[in-house]
């Protein structure tokens, strides 16, 4: 029990690690990733064969935390409230996301984006239904259009991130409010 116990640890730090620094200048490294998660070489490898591997496992946990923070949210706050808290919260993974972008290969990157639509519709359709049923969401915005309308992230720059991106966010939270 205890090697199991310390392999999700170590698992949960090697993914944090590479979280950190995937969103740093320059290119994601194995040896990087396993130094800042304080495992040897090895414990990486045993995790995560190759950077593909880890780079797939982070995303994957990013989107699936943000599909459980779209529940979780919808039960614990007003409608607008709960899309205001999902959108800063997708605002901080934009950062992962765009680092991940950057440590893979296009064509491992499509296969890893191709599962996210579906994840993140259904997260976006759940928001989307509370403030509808609230009558402070208009009705004729789906899940793709907020997707679509999200993309801007893409295009912030780091050093206009901390102004814009607030701002943004707002005009788009303003854009879906039912008047």
């Amino acid at each position: 029990m205890v090697e199991r116990t310390d392999a999700a640890r170590n698992r949960a730090a090697i993914i944090e690690a590479a979280r950190q620094l995937v969103t740093e200048p320059g290119e994601l490294k194995l040896s990087a990733v396993a130094k800042r998660a304080g495992v040897g070489q090895g414990t990486l490898y045993r995790h995560f064969a190759t950077r593909d591997e880890l780079v797939r496992a982070l995303y994957d946990g990013e989107i699936d935390e943000l599909v459980g923070l779209a529940h979780a949210l919808v039960g614990a706050y007003p409608p607008r409230e709960a899309l205001r808290r999902w959108f800063t919260q997708l605002a901080a993974y934009a950062r992962v996301k765009f680092g991940v972008m950057a440590a893979v290969e296009a064509s491992v990157w499509q296969d890893i984006a191709a599962q996210t639509p579906g994840k993140l519709g259904e997260a976006v359709n759940a928001l989307l239904a509370a403030g509808r049923d609230a009558g402070d969401v208009r009705a004729d915005v789906d899940s793709r259009d907020v997707i679509l309308l999200s993309w801007f992230l893409a295009h912030v720059e780091d050093h206009e991130w901390a102004e814009r991106t607030p701002r943004l966010l707002e005009v788009l939270l303003d854009g879906l409010t039912a008047h």
